[in-house]
């Protein structure tokens, strides 16, 4: 059991870098792929999927950890 809490870790914390990695504070997702820097006031489309795919594998994160701890 410890394994696989183990692995699952694993693969939510790869994937968690990754997302990451995709938000850019301040600017939309289009200037990491060459568009322009506009003002960015709110939060829309794929930026406001990613933010809460963050949140999700964030809890998702915290929960194995802690059940790793318990078993």
């Amino acid at each position: 059991m410890n394994k696989n809490f183990l692995i699952a870790q694993s693969i939510i914390s790869v994937l968690l870098v990754i997302i990451i990695l995709l938000q850019q504070r301040g600017t939309a997702l289009g200037s990491a792929f060459g568009g322009s820097g506009e003002v960015y006031s709110t939060r829309r489309g794929i930026q406001k999927n990613l933010l809460w795919v963050t949140v999700v594998l964030t809890i998702a994160f915290l929960v194995l950890s802690v059940l790793n701890l318990a078993y």
